[in-house]
């Protein structure tokens, strides 16, 4: 190929492509998506309830009778008052229909939301169904710092379907 015949091509190319602008380079700064405030909250109930539950963790928990457990320092008759009924729960949670994973969270959550309301008594029904929920729930509650006691509920809060739970909220004058 001759240099005449190279300039002649470079001149033909040169003149389809004459009326092409070039594109402007834009420069994109990835930024990390806000998270929303419901998010960031469901992350620290996941966070929490992995930290404070432990599935291989077994308390001394009663094999018969009523499910009751006090934590170390914690009367006997906060017990007695739970099973009387004497504290009446605030708020209520029910797990019917959750899987584990889900009832981990929901517990953590319920106990933030009673912390917060300055609710010392709330009632956690795990139904009968297979067991699962009615054995993990008492192993996962008397993992929790905030939990001073749990008993079976009253008849009238769902009886051996439920659990009042008594929470230590700070320094609060206790309420009945």
């Amino acid at each position: 190929m001759m240099k005449d015949d190279k300039k002649l091509i470079d001149s033909e190319f040169g003149a389809l492509f004459s009326d092409v602008k070039p594109i402007k380079q834009q420069t994109h700064h990835f930024k990390q998506q806000v998270k929303t405030k419901q998010a960031l909250e469901t992350s620290v109930r996941k966070v929490q309830a992995d930290s404070y539950f432990s599935d291989l963790y077994h308390p001394l928990l009663p094999t018969e009778g009523p499910m009751k457990w006090s934590n170390v320092g914690v009367e006997k008759i906060e017990l007695k008052h739970l099973r009387r009924g004497d504290y009446s729960p605030d708020l209520l949670l029910d797990l019917h229909g959750m899987r584990q994973a889900e009832a981990k969270l929901e517990i953590v959550a319920l106990i933030q939301a009673s912390i917060k309301q300055q609710s010392q008594c709330c009632c956690i029904m795990h139904g009968y169904g297979s067991g699962i929920l009615k054995q993990q729930v008492p192993m996962w509650l008397a993992q929790h710092p905030n939990v001073l006691a749990f008993h079976q509920a009253p008849k009238e809060w769902g009886g051996d379907a439920a659990l009042l739970v008594l929470l230590d909220i700070g320094e609060q004058p206790h309420r009945r």
